[in-house]
């Protein structure tokens, strides 16, 4: 039998931070080596006493403030880094990527394996499609989410954005009100709903003359996002042992 994966859980009394622990200590092939809190929390310990050795992998799914302490410690430490936090600012995003110059970094807004081949069949429609359709994102979540559109949302514009060539920043519209006028050719839609306690959902709809199609995933427990996250770190464990860094997402991990 292989050893059991030692993995770190930053976070570990968030929504997602639980979620990972419970499986962790469910599942026979991983072992919970730390819970890494923030200074003065309990049933942890704080990063700066955290021995890196005794981790294989870490998974994150904290606030957005801890991403450059986090960041700067796995580089520092060549500790591979499953990161799953959203609303990330662009000095944040720098700092996911230095770290990546230093240790294997497998970020993603969604865990989900069914959005991962949901995105990749929005992009191949894209492809097919062109500019010719009219392309809407639309997102609901709980009331208690922090961040809209969700990271997950921008994930599924972007690989329409990508597959047509697009520059997602330059044709992206969030939500539409008052006399906008018609609709320019290209444009990329993306709208937030916040209510009750929906755990996720995510739709794409494509629409030219006489003609739609939509793309829709529903995701009924966190627990798919945790699952997702421990596959892949799994693999991230696998690749480390290949290569010393780089950045990775779940086109990925399902080959796509």
């Amino acid at each position: 039998m292989s050893q059991a994966l030692r993995i770190g859980v930053f976070g570990p009394h968030g929504r997602m931070g639980r979620a990972v622990t419970e499986l962790v200590w469910a599942a026979d092939d991983l072992v919970l080596a730390a819970r890494i809190v923030e200074p003065g929390q309990p049933d942890g310990h704080e990063l700066a006493s955290v021995d890196p050795t005794a981790l294989d992998v870490v998974v994150d799914f904290t606030a957005r403030e801890a991403i450059a302490a986090n960041a700067g410690w796995c580089a520092l430490h060549g500790v591979a880094w499953v990161l799953g936090t959203t609303g990330l600012t662009t000095a944040d995003q720098l700092a996911v990527r230095a770290a990546a110059e230093r240790t294997c970094v497998f970020q993603a807004s969604n865990f989900s394996i069914g959005v991962a081949l949901m995105a990749d069949l929005a992009a191949r429609a894209a492809r097919v499609l062109g500019l010719d359709a009219d392309v809407e994102v639309i997102e609901a979540h709980h009331h208690h989410k922090r961040d809209a559109p969700s990271g997950t949302a921008l994930t599924l514009a972007q690989a329409v954005a990508h597959a047509r060539g697009q520059d997602l920043a330059q044709v992206r519209r969030d939500g539409r009100s008052g006399l906008l006028g018609e609709r320019p050719r290209g444009e990329i839609g993306v709208h937030a709903l916040r209510l009750g306690d929906v755990v996720g959902e995510h739709e794409v709809q494509f629409a030219w003359p006489a003609e739609r199609i939509a793309l829709r995933h529903e995701a009924r427990d966190r627990k798919v996002f945790a699952l997702g996250a421990l596959r892949a770190a799994r693999w991230l464990v696998a690749e480390k042992a290949r290569r010393t860094h780089g950045l990775f997402g779940m086109s990925h991990l399902i080959g796509s």
